[in-house]
């Protein structure tokens, strides 16, 4: 899955490859002259050419489909935790207080969990993450143990738990890919189609430089669709619109000089 998390790497591989496979078809075609296989062979063509097509369109589809689900995660914690931050007002004022704050400063980590490309930096995200998730807990956990049975404490606890859950929830979403089995096929396909392009060419002289049109295509292809399908490496990304909005509003404004 490394290779995966650089649409660009794979736009250049892509297009190399497919482009060998579409000369080898050439070389093998000009050692060959029967115009009947080759008549044969064009029909193979067209079939693995539909067939790429379809596989190119449901893997695009799926991508599409993860691309939405993160950015609908990232509207979701942003509404659970601008939720939240009403609730523990119900809370006693200390323990309403010490909530809030942690909440700022949870919403501060889940923004730079969706803009952050350094893997270092990353992981001391989801270190901090962490322990404030812990930390959360126990600042609705507390009041409520130590409060008799009160639906309303109930409501700030259930409330935290959503917040934790959406976060889960988030993370789920950015690991959900488009399986490497699947690249594994669409590619093989990819590959045998230009092999079959390339021996049913004509005149290779004449169509050398058409023939670089298809593993163009097919490459610009594979690019946009690991690009959609990588929620951090790529070009196209999820950007917390909605928790910079929420934390726009809970941040107090800069004092004017």
């Amino acid at each position: 899955m490394g290779l995966l998390k650089h649409p660009l790497l794979i736009f250049v591989i892509s297009f190399a490859v497919l482009s060998l496979a579409s000369w080898i078809g050439t070389v093998q075609r000009a050692r060959r002259q029967q115009e009947q296989d080759i008549r044969e062979y064009g029909v193979v063509e067209n079939s693995t050419l539909t067939l790429l097509g379809l596989i190119i369109a449901f893997t695009f589809s799926m991508a599409i489909a993860r691309f939405d689900q993160r950015k609908q995660m990232e509207a979701t914690e942003a509404n659970t935790i601008g939720t939240e931050y009403l609730r523990v007002s119900l809370l006693p004022s200390a323990d309403s207080a010490n909530a809030r704050a942690l909440l700022v400063k949870y919403l501060d980590q889940r923004m730079a969990y969706y803009v952050t490309r350094n893997e270092e930096e990353l992981a001391q995200i989801e270190a901090d993450t962490s322990r404030l998730q812990a930390e959360l807990w126990a600042s609705v956990q507390a009041p409520a143990v130590s409060n008799p049975p009160n639906p309303v404490l109930a409501l700030a606890v259930a409330g935290m738990n959503d917040v934790l859950d959406s976060q889960g929830y988030a993370q789920a979403a950015w690991l959900n890919r488009i399986p490497a089995e699947a690249w594994g096929l669409m590619g093989a396909i990819a590959l045998l189609a230009n092999l079959l392009l390339g021996y049913t060419s004509k005149t290779f002289e004449r169509e050398r430089l058409l023939l670089m049109v298809m593993p163009f295509v097919l490459s610009i292809a594979f690019f946009l669709i690991a690009d959609i399908d990588s929620p951090r490496w790529g070009l196209i990304h999820v950007r917390p619109q909605n928790l910079e909005s929420l934390a726009a509003s809970l941040h107090p404004p800069a004092a004017k000089p």
